[in-house]
């Protein structure tokens, strides 16, 4: 929860503005303002004070226990020009709050953590626990001091300024280890832990043999990624409570999903209350892995709890990222974040121009020229194979006509996907044009590189049948001029030769142009590869000069009547 608080009619304006964007996030504090921000400190996880940055600093200076702990505070001018990560700006999310506030307020986020401000990612913001020097390992990047890498998970982090050996360290790995003072170890969630429990089992016996069982095996239970039991035992208090100590998810599975996992110690105790062989041993195992730690018993008489311990592999990470159709401010949130999360990029040289300055110091960018579609989606998924985390970017949305196509063609469930939408050309070309996808539509790409003309002739025809508006990607090329006009001659069997058509060229794009024409008057010549063409259908219209495809067909048949 987010408290707000302010202390006059201008703060009060904005600290509403925020509370109704987003209403099941913050909560007002209304009152005397030192009481105010006392009580929103006790209680919220964030705070966005409306005060001057002074002020806010004495009322809490007292309340600041733990950076680990504290929440994160962010502070908004009276005039609402700046929103300030005052404390908490990793560990509490000031930083991030101070960006989030500021796009919608219009004001300028001020974030002076070191690492944000020269682009190396904090080691408390890599969602993974950190433990140890922090603060030194951290100056250590910032000044330039080698740091060694040591990932024995093969856990796939962003990039990060790092060498092969160096006088600090940073290890990734889910064992106790003892650390130096000049070292840290990020913790991933690599362990899953499997429980079995008689009912009634007690919530202290269940966590005291998981938290043994880990620890005396060399591992940290800050590595549990989570619990994992039958679906019979979905709702037993003792493992749920368990589960919620841990800050894990409890995962259940069925008895017959269980019962198919080989297990070194099946015992047919289990077999006759929940129908497996087995509970803990196959319900850590179903997803695959070492079995660390076989089944084991609480130390309780008589044991009503066991678990088992599995690590799982670490997998890769490729996130597909549509780029939008050029303009800066039509790059989502979500591609930003990708792109400053990955390790490696992997894209269209011309592509990576455009974004080459959002990627964190170090990323390994891998570019090609045009037609390597498919050698980039290999690229791509052979470094995600890695253990890595890859960006694989495209124009528009990564999901049409771009690279998640061949991309999920070539992963396969041995790594993690994450697509990453992005506005498309046609959608970029519509919003130049008025509403011309307003109903139906389709697009159609008219190269023939990889679909024989035949196929899309036929659809072509459907669509013009069909009475829906298209819109044509790839129209025209010096080598492919007689495509377009051979797709406009199909529509217009079923359309007027007044039908309005628009045409739009590098969307959004510093040279962006737009024209609307008809059917009948579009010249194929002034179309190329950079242009997308909107053909309507017959109820579209050209209204004040933009072109209009009504939502119903109720709008056109009023129209003509009162002709």
């Amino acid at each position: 929860m987010i408290g707000l608080i302010s202390a006059t009619a201008a703060g009060a304006a904005a600290r509403d503005r925020l509370a109704a964007a987003w209403p099941d996030r913050t909560r007002v504090y209304d009152g005397p303002v030192g009481d105010a921000v006392r009580r929103a400190f006790a209680e919220c996880e964030q705070l966005v004070c409306f005060l001057a940055t002074g002020a806010v600093v004495r009322l809490i200076a007292p309340l600041l226990g733990d950076k680990a702990s504290d929440p994160g505070v962010v502070c908004v001018d009276e005039g609402g020009r700046f929103a300030v990560s005052l404390v908490g700006g990793h560990g509490g999310g000031a930083n991030e709050l101070a960006r989030e506030a500021g796009e919608l307020l219009g004001a300028e986020p001020v974030v002076t953590t070191a690492t944000d401000a020269v682009g190396v990612p904090g080691l408390d913001t890599l969602g993974l626990p950190v433990e140890g020097a922090v603060a030194a390992v951290s100056r250590a990047l910032l000044d330039g001091e080698p740091v060694a890498l040591h990932n024995e998970s093969d856990w796939p982090l962003p990039a990060l300024p790092v060498a092969s050996a160096g006088a600090y360290g940073i290890r990734v790995t889910d064992r106790l280890v003892e650390l130096s003072e000049r070292e840290v170890v990020l913790r991933p969630p690599t362990l899953a832990v499997g429980v079995g429990a008689s009912k009634g089992a007690p919530a202290e016996e269940v966590l005291e043999l998981i938290e043994t069982s880990v620890r005396e095996a060399g591992l940290s239970t800050r590595s549990i990624a989570e619990l994992a039991t039958v679906d019979a035992k979905a709702e037993e208090p003792g493992i749920v409570a368990a589960a919620g100590r841990l800050g894990v998810p409890l995962v259940t599975h069925s008895a017959e999903e269980l019962a198919a996992v080989e297990v070194p110690n099946p015992s047919d105790a289990p077999l006759a209350a929940v129908g497996t062989p087995s509970v803990a041993e196959a319900a850590a195992l179903v997803g695959g892995g070492e079995l660390l730690v076989p089944k084991r018993k609480s130390a309780a008489t008589p044991a009503m709890a066991t678990c088992a311990v599995v690590r799982r592999p670490a997998r890769g990470r490729l996130a597909v990222v549509g780029l939008g159709p050029g303009a800066r401010d039509l790059l989502t949130p979500r591609a930003r974040a990708e792109l400053q999360r990955a390790s490696v990029l992997v894209g269209l040289d011309q592509y990576v121009d455009q974004i080459r300055d959002l990627l964190r110091p170090g990323t390994r960018v891998l570019e090609s020229g045009l037609g390597a579609e498919e050698e980039r989606a290999r690229t791509a998924v052979k470094e995600a194979r890695k253990g890595q985390a890859v960006a694989l970017i495209g124009s528009g949305d990564a999901g049409v006509y771009a690279m998640a196509s061949p991309a999920l063609a070539e992963a396969s469930d041995d790594i993690d996907v994450i697509g990453v939408p992005g506005v498309t050309a046609a959608l970029a070309a519509a919003a130049i044009l008025g509403a011309p996808l307003g109903h139906d539509h389709v697009s159609i790409s008219l190269s023939d590189l990889h679909t024989p003309w035949e196929v899309i002739e036929r659809r072509v025809r459907a669509a013009a049948e069909a009475d829906i508006v298209v819109t044509f990607y790839n129209p025209r090329s010096r080598g492919r001029d007689w495509q377009l006009p051979k797709a406009l001659a199909i529509l217009a069997e079923h359309r007027e030769p007044t039908t309005p058509v628009g045409v739009v060229r590098n969307a959004s794009r510093p040279d962006e142009s737009g024209r609307l024409t008809t059917l009948a008057a579009l010249d194929p010549a002034t179309v190329d590869m950079m242009t997308v063409v909107t053909v309507g259908n017959t109820a579209t219209r050209d209204i004040a000069g933009r072109m209009v495809t009504p939502r119903g067909y109720r709008w056109q048949t009023s129209e003509e009547g009162s002709k």
